[in-house]
């Protein structure tokens, strides 16, 4: 038997959602076929078996909630293995008892009764049909045993209880490490607390955080409280990390846009009879681009090894999304056109937005860009999006009053403001990509020379 676990589908990800299953128990599956929909806290994407064999269990029913990686969620028999939806596998030969294999198993211990035929599980409870076919149940059912295969077969083998024996492997799991250690009927802490106790921390965080508001004069059934997905707690989390560990600083300027308004109108009349149309956010991720190439220091990274010099601009540009926002990337964004930053720019939020984006395309970055100005906000200072050096925050664009010589005139003017890292993008760095970031916007022509 081989189990399947719960993949990792970025470098950050720690949980997720099996949202469907296109399989089931039984079925024969190869290398390559999809076999389930997994939903993180950013994207929805399918999952590959990466062997072949027949789907013996499914561990985990689809919609679960809070998967935690590497958590097993079904097993895969050979072609000759079970697919009765979980039957213990037959030992091999080579690890068959010497007990024969008509002769019943070692009595449990005086005063206990007879342990239940060993099979894994997960904490995240599966449907009873999946675990009156794995036969898990002890108590009438309510306890099911979470063991490696291994560890189920030394287990019959020595005569341990395995209903006793409390795992140390990932989530509980018992492995070989704990049946070597325990001798027949030997009683460890029971597992059985185990799952109030789940049940008690998943419930821990809410109640503290109504017990806070309680204490600061908000009564208890005056709001309703809505728990945290998983977008929402990466997002809180790693704003929290970078506001708190980063010491930034942020720079602001006002950029006219009469000029970069009028070309633009020119671009999309060009290129109507294409179906592509630049927005004022499209020259503007160009602009940040060609002005990181100008100015090179500006687009790098903190590490604690040295400062890394990034060869290309690849523009984060932050997409809201129910729940929280992602920052799908453009690559190389300095060596693209206007109109295919900006047909990559639509499809991008688009896929963003139904949580559709492959991990590459929202990983990484070395720039990001957040624009705000569609909603009026005139300016404000973004979070630095580690480990990016700085972000671009982009308000909207009005009528101002300037001033020319001794004479005011109107023009359209839009408020950028730099958010930078101080360990890598000092002051004066700061400043000479915004001088370098300006003029771009201010004669677009300069885009394309």
């Amino acid at each position: 038997m081989t189990d399947i676990l719960m993949p990792a589908l970025s470098p950050t990800m720690e949980e997720g959602i099996l949202a469907k299953w296109f399989v089931k128990a039984g079925d024969t599956v190869k290398s390559g076929d999809v076999i389930a929909e997994i939903e993180t806290d950013k994207a929805t994407m399918e999952v590959e078996a990466v062997d072949e064999g027949v789907v013996s269990e499914i561990l985990v029913p689809e919609g679960t909630e809070g998967v935690k990686v590497n958590t097993p969620i079904a097993r895969l028999g050979g072609e000759g293995g079970a697919s009765n939806g979980g039957a213990a596998e037959t030992p091999p030969k080579a690890e068959t008892p010497k007990t024969p294999p008509s002769a019943s198993p070692p009595p449990p211990p005086e005063g206990e009764e007879k342990p239940a035929a060993p099979v894994a599980s997960v904490s995240s409870a599966p449907s009873a049909e999946g675990g009156a076919r794995r036969g898990a149940a002890r108590d009438g059912g309510e306890q099911r045993i979470f063991a490696s295969p291994l560890a189920r077969r030394l287990a019959e083998q020595k005569g341990v209880d395995l209903t006793a024996v409390k795992g140390s492997g990932p989530h509980g799991r018992i492995i070989k490490a704990d049946i070597e250690g325990a001798k027949p009927g030997e009683a460890k802490a029971a597992p059985a607390a185990a799952a109030p106790a789940s049940a008690s921390n998943a419930q821990a965080a809410p109640q503290r955080q109504a017990q806070t508001l309680e204490q600061m004069g908000i009564p208890a059934g005056s709001y309703e409280l809505i728990p945290l997905d998983g977008m929402r707690k990466t997002v809180a989390r790693r704003m929290t990390d970078s506001f708190r560990d980063v010491p930034h600083f942020p720079l602001t300027v006002d950029i006219e846009l009469d000029e970069l308004l009028s070309a633009r109108s020119k671009i999309n009349a060009m290129l109507e009879k294409q179906g592509v149309k630049v927005s004022v956010n499209d020259m503007v991720l160009k602009a940040a681009a060609v002005a990181l190439m100008r100015v090179p220091e500006a687009n790098a990274s903190y590490t604690p090894e040295g400062i890394a010099m990034h060869k290309h601009a690849d523009i984060a540009m932050a997409v809201a999304v129910p729940g929280g926002l992602i920052t799908p990337i453009i690559r190389a964004c300095e060596t693209k056109g206007l109109a295919q930053i900006a047909t990559e720019a639509k499809d991008l939020a688009e896929r963003a937005r139904n949580k559709k984006l492959k991990p590459e395309e929202f990983q990484g970055g070395t720039f990001s860009v957040s624009n705000l100005g569609m909603f009026g906000i005139k300016t404000f200072s973004s979070i630095i999006n580690e480990p990016q050096g700085a972000i671009l925050s982009v308000g909207a664009g009005e009528k101002r009053p300037v001033v020319r010589g001794d004479r005011i005139e109107i023009a359209t003017v839009m408020s950028v403001t730099l958010t930078c890292d101080h360990r890598v993008v000092d002051g004066a760095t700061g400043a000479r990509w915004l001088a370098a970031f300006k003029p771009l916007l201010e004669d677009p022509i300069t885009l394309i020379v």
